[in-house]
């Protein structure tokens, strides 16, 4: 895997545009198999994950047309077959487990590989989304490699379904399955994440009837066909985990980065949690920033004797994918602070990393970790888990330090952010890839 060599200790400063946004580029993608009719997307990342997904489109006989520097991209699904006997989707993308209602709705067949996996988040049940293809009418066989699923003549049926937990890619599989199924289908305790909203305006531009669109109750009306001859396009959006990526990394440098954000709207709790380490951000005219005014320094909390904390839980939460970010700014900051990821047990594990650069991170359980921030730091080789958002926390701890350090195993930045160091080398930073051992 390719390593990232940081050398740290200069602000970071300067105007830089986020890409769009993985988590809801990649289902968008995968709804596109419901349509035969063109549709072009405008702001199309280049990033590794978007290049499994066209290389399956492409394999199942899709036009696919993509200009990357100009983030095109022109798709036609007319031509396409599929066959689960000889067509695999990627296992190592957990994504493409949302191209299976479009495979059921097309052509009465999918499946999904039984290592199909993203980010080593821990335990990650594919059982929820089995169950939303059976409410369906999918029935599902199990084979030694992979569960194969069908439809009975008559396709998808309508249902009502009510979620275990806020899941965000069970929901978008809820409303791709709904989108086509005979009637009206309504799914409650539904994700409602911006890039879920993102995703079900593209499904509305397609034709999809979706009320509920940001809400936890979601009531889809089955339509025939979806698209339009003439076809349709769509413009992602600013992706609002780079956003607050860039803005804290100006602020852990004690630079000031200006990030362009079209959807203020969605920040106050981001606000409030950068606050929490003695950093504000502004909005203004469609752009934003985050200062840091002196020293990182976690916030005094008004009642005595308690650890302030960050809780990241499904949206309106703090995202849990944005914990990472703060971990690396309380490492910097004076003052103690908790951490709490109520999703995901394996995503708290790398506290011995951090380690190496001689903070004093506890991890007091799988969910659960403390910084006891303000410690000096140095220069390390550390070794990122093969989660996005921590090699990013550990880049921008290295960022932070004078000094020569190395990201080993690196490579996840490529999953979610196109041209990542040469975004940050603009800003003021000295990164470099190189080639692992």
């Amino acid at each position: 895997m390719p390593h990232l060599i940081v050398h740290g200790g200069s602000p970071l400063s300067g105007r830089i545009v986020p890409s769009a946004n993985k988590n809801a580029v990649l289902p968008i993608l995968c709804a596109t198999l419901l349509s035969r009719h063109p549709v072009r997307l405008v702001g199309i990342p280049e990033i590794t994950d978007v290049r499994k997904i066209l290389d399956i489109f492409r394999q199942l006989g899709s036009q696919v047309q993509v200009d990357y520097p100009a983030g095109t991209l022109e798709l036609h699904h007319r031509d396409t077959r599929f066959d689960p006997d000889t067509h695999h989707l990627p296992e190592e993308m957990r994504s493409s487990i949302m191209l299976v209602p479009g495979l059921l709705a097309r052509f009465g067949a999918a499946r999904i590989e039984n290592d199909v996996q993203g980010c080593t988040l821990g335990v990650r049940e594919i059982d929820p989304h089995v169950e939303v293809m059976e409410r369906f009418g999918a029935s599902v066989e199990r084979r030694r490699e992979a569960l194969v699923m069908r439809t009975a003549d008559g396709g998808l049926k309508a249902n009502a379904h009510w979620l275990d937990y806020a899941s965000v890619t069970t929901t978008e599989n809820f409303v791709l399955c709904a989108a086509t199924a005979r009637g009206t289908s309504t799914l409650m305790n539904a994700a409602s994440e911006p890039h879920v909203q993102e995703f079900c305006q593209f499904m509305a531009l397609l034709g999809a009837q979706i009320e509920g669109i940001g809400t936890s109750r979601l009531t889809v009306h089955g339509v025939a066909e979806l698209g339009r001859p003439e076809g349709v396009e769509f413009r992602f959006a600013e992706d609002f985990h780079e956003a607050v990526t860039f803005m804290a990394l100006g602020a852990i440098t004690g630079g000031e980065i200006v990030v362009k954000n079209s959807a203020p709207e969605q920040f106050p709790l981001i606000d409030r949690t950068f606050a929490k380490f003695g950093v504000q951000v502004f909005h203004e005219g469609g752009w934003s920033r985050a200062v840091a005014d002196g020293p990182l320094r976690v916030k005094t909390p008004f009642t005595q004797n308690i650890l302030p904390k960050v809780e990241a839980a499904p949206w309106p939460y703090l995202p849990v994918d944005l914990l990472p970010i703060f971990v690396a700014l309380g490492v910097r900051a004076e003052g103690s602070m908790m951490y709490w990821n109520k999703v995901y047990e394996g995503a708290m594990g790398w506290t011995a990393e951090l380690g190496k650069f001689g903070a004093h991170a506890f991890q007091s359980d799988p969910h659960r970790i403390i910084t006891f921030g303000g410690k000096p730091l140095v220069a390390a080789e550390v070794e990122s888990p093969y989660i996005i958002r921590v090699a990013i926390a550990l880049l921008m701890v290295a960022c932070s330090i004078p000094g020569r350090s190395v990201i080993r195993n690196a490579t996840p930045v490529r999953r979610a952010h196109p041209r990542f160091a040469e975004n940050i080398t603009a800003l003021g930073a000295k990164v470099e890839w190189v080639e692992g051992d």
